[in-house]
Order: structure tokens, then sequence, then C-alpha cells
């Protein structure tokens, strides 16, 4: 059996973006594992760096320069016309191109061709012709190749130290990650946007320049396409780091989504806009993306609803995964947060589902977010009792909840007559949140009232009905005296 794994070191995968993994910008490794059965036979690993690419890159536009420059001396009959080679913008530049070379060649006092040949077409060695060209032309541009790879890694090197004295002055890390990722992307910038201006220095023919812009211009959108990405990813790990660890569990599962999302849209962007500069006619593919888009949208509604009803409970934090909440008829624990939905225990122990369209629209109340917990009680007591007992008993009551340790509040009055009490109103505010301590507290207190009010002869009142009952053999008892009419009003 045939084993194969694959470990790339590039673009960082949505898998090392949520570890935290960072991979260097131009390294590759592909490892190849031969297994028979359960039985190791052998391990061949095979490393392929993305320099060797780039490399090879590098060697075929080497290639085609040279080509182009044999190119040139065919006659100007054997370059088929092209109708969309951007012939004012490549005029333009030859023009500002030529220009620069007469002023440098009027400054140093020399030949402009000495200039375009580096002064190799005056050696006499190197005047004969291979493939219908001189020898000095390949000489010359394989220069110039070398002389634009050194200017762009003198750009490269002199941008990096510049950031860097600029990233020292601050504590975070996102700006290191930030100038790392443009390390290779802006050396490939440069040495492209030099091949670009080589192009018309050397003036090869209009098919040769034509290719050769539009492959310099899908390397540049390849790059800038490919920092807009891992900038993505930089910045959604840093924020995916900077959450709390209770949130954790949920944007575990929502990152990864918006991640997916910005790259998506980074990638078709970069694409229209590169189709556009490449004279690609993009009109009927943006009908045709309009259309899907629509009939997507009639489609997917509700899960676009709940998903967006995610990202609500992502920005606003309502409540997190442990919290108890109630909302119209549930009222429970909050177990898991997913795009589409969201599960709440219920204190009989039953898992209810939720879309998370109907929890954005919804009123929550969060149970647990509260300061402390509070309780509402009365204490009834008799009404033979005397003013300066109830006076005694809202003094014990004040004594036994103001001085234990978890109160935050405390409110005690005699509030209103009750049809059988007294009632003294008590208002508590326990310290905390956890329940079952809270429950422990107030059964500690509440037995303290109890055994306060036994020593002082303090009874409480329950309801009381009294009963006149008319035993055998005594007279009855007459009815109470009616009213005279005139008395009646």
């Amino acid at each position: 059996m045939l084993g194969l794994r694959m470990k790339k070191y590039g673009p960082a995968t949505d898998e090392e973006s949520e570890t935290g993994e960072g991979v260097p910008w131009a390294r590759a490794s592909i490892n190849l594992e031969f297994q028979s059965g359960g039985g190791f036979i052998g391990d061949m690993r095979m490393r392929v760096g993305f320099n060797v690419f780039y490399h090879s890159l590098m060697a075929v536009l080497v290639v085609l320069l040279v080509a182009s420059v044999w190119a040139a001396g065919q006659p100007a009959t054997n370059a088929p016309a092209n109708t969309n080679a951007p012939a004012a913008t490549n005029a333009v530049v030859a023009q500002h191109t030529t220009d620069t070379l007469d002023v440098l060649s009027n400054k140093l006092g020399v030949d402009r061709q000495f200039l375009l040949s580096f002064g190799l077409d005056q050696v006499e060695a190197l005047q004969k012709t291979f493939l219908g060209f001189a020898l000095w032309k390949y000489l010359a541009s394989l220069i110039y190749i070398c002389l634009a790879w050194l200017a762009a890694r003198t750009v490269d090197f002199l941008f990096q130290q510049l950031l860097r004295q600029w990233t020292k002055k601050t504590d975070t890390e996102l700006d290191d990650k930030l100038i790392e990722l443009l390390q290779g992307p802006v050396k490939v910038i440069v040495f492209v946007i030099l091949m670009h201006v080589g192009l018309n220095v050397f003036q090869w023919p209009e098919w040769v320049n034509v290719y050769l812009s539009k492959g310099l211009k899908l390397i540049i959108a390849w790059s800038i396409t490919y920092m807009a990405v891992r900038t993505v990813d930089i910045f959604m790990r840093h924020l995916q780091q900077r959450v709390k660890e209770e949130d954790r569990a949920f944007n575990a599962q929502l990152f990864p989504v918006i991640r997916k999302t910005l790259k998506v849209f980074i990638v078709l962007v970069a694409i229209l806009v590169t189709a556009q500069n490449l004279n690609i006619q993009i009109t009927g593919l943006l009908a045709s993306l309009s259309i899907g888009g629509l009939a997507l949208g009639l489609a997917a509604q509700d899960t676009l609803g709940n998903l967006f009803g995610a990202i609500s409970i992502f920005a606003d934090k309502p409540f997190r995964i442990g919290d108890r909440i109630t909302m119209d008829n549930v009222d429970g624990n909050v177990e898991t947060i997913g795009l589409r939905s969201t599960r709440i225990r219920n204190l009989d122990g039953h898992l209810i589902t939720v879309p998370n369209k109907t929890i954005a629209n919804a009123t929550i109340t969060n149970i647990s977010r509260r300061p402390n917990i509070r309780t509402l009680m009365y204490v009834g007591i008799t009404y033979n009792t005397p003013p300066e007992r109830i006076q005694l008993a809202t003094d014990i009551l004040k004594e036994i909840y103001g001085k234990h340790p978890m109160t935050a509040d405390l409110i005690v009055a005699f509030q209103k007559f009750n049809s059988y009490s007294l009632d003294i109103l008590v208002v508590h505010w326990w310290k905390g949140l956890d329940y079952r301590e809270y429950l422990a507290g107030m059964q500690q207190l509440n037995l303290e009232v109890k055994r306060r009010f036994d020593e002082v002869g303090l009874e409480f009142a329950f309801p009381t009905q009294t009963i006149y009952v008319n035993s055998a053999g005594n007279p009855p008892v007459p009815p109470p005296p009616s009213l005279p009419p005139s008395a009646i009003t």
C-alpha cells in the first residue's frame, strides 16, 4: 500500500492558522511513505523548496528574454499582429526610458547604444551570431537580469531594515509577522517591475512584449493576492489568540468561516481585476455571478440568516458557553454555540436546539451575568405582637443578615398588614453567583432567625380560622338586631 503525506510550507492552511503554527514563505516539503499491509517497507523523503520553483521560474524568464533578443532580429513582418497589445502604455514607457537613456549618455559621455549593450557590442569575440543573434545580445540580457535581481534584493533588504527599525519600538508581534510576510513578495514585485522596464529598453518584438507583459502582470497579481490572503491569516490568528478562554470554543468555529469568506472574496476580486488588466471581457462573468448569487441567496435564506445570527452573537456577546439564560419559554445553561444553532440544556436536563436567527431576534435574560443573587421574602409575625416587639424583630433580622460576610446589601422594614400576619420585608443581596453556595448560606441564616425568634418569644404567624360551634342543648345564639328602614341609607 502506498501512503502519501504532504506537508506544505507556503500559505498557511486553516488548521495551521487555527493552531498558530507559522510557516516560511518560500519552502515546501513532500513526504512519501511506502507501506505494505501493517509493516513499514521504506521511507522516501523528498524535499522540494519553493526556492527551486522560484529559481526555475526565473530561469524560464531568462530563456524567454534570450529568445526575445533572438526574435528581435527577425523581420518585422514575421511578428503577428496583436490587437490586444497595450500600445499606448508601452509607447509612454518606451519614450520615458529612451529619454532617461539619452540623459545618462549625455552625462557619462558615452553612446546610447553602449548603455544598452553594456559595452559588449565593442568586443570583437562577441560579434559572432547564434540563432541569428550576436552573442553580446545574449550576454547583455543575462547581465540585465542579474542586475535587476540584485536591485530587487537590495530594495527588499533596505525595506526590511527600515521596517524593522520601526517595529523595534512596538511591543506587539503582529508587525513582525507582517514584515516576514513582505520579505518574499516585495522582492518579486520589484524584480518584475524592473523586468517590465526591460521590455521597453531592449525593444523586443511586439508579440514578445505582449506575452511577457501579461506574464509579468500575472506574477505581480499573484504576489499581491498572496500577501492579502496571508495578511488575513495573520490578523485572524492574532485576533483568535486575544479572545477570552471561555469564548474560544465558539470562536474556533466562527473564525475559520470568516477567514475562508475573506479569502474567497480577495481571490475573486484579484481574478476580476487581473482579467480586466489583461483585456479579458468579464461583463458576462459578472452577470452570471450576480444571477448565481441571487439564486443562491434565495435558496439559502434560512442558512444565511442563521450564519448572520451567529456573527451577531459573536459581535454582541449576549451570553457565553456555560451561562444560564432565559429566552421566551427556554430556561437553561448554554452548552454549545454553532454556526446554525445554539444548544441549551434546560433545568429538567433536556437539550433544546434554538436557531441562531431566532436568538438574534429574541429578548435574552442572562442570569449568569447578574452581579449577585437577590432574595425577597416576608417574615410574618402574629397580630398580638406589640409595636416594640415588632421593632425587636426587625433589629434581629438586620443583625443576622447584615453581619454575614456574603451579604452585599440588605433592606429590612415592617411593610404591611396581611390578612393573618404582620409582614416584615427582607431584601437580601448575596455576593457571588454559586447557586449551591448561596442555598447553603441562606439555610444557615434562616436557621439562625428561627433560633433567635424562639429565644425572645416572637411567634411566626400562619393562616388561622375562628369557628363558632353550637353544642346540643344550648340555646341558639340570637341573630343581631335588625335596623329600622329609616336607619338604612
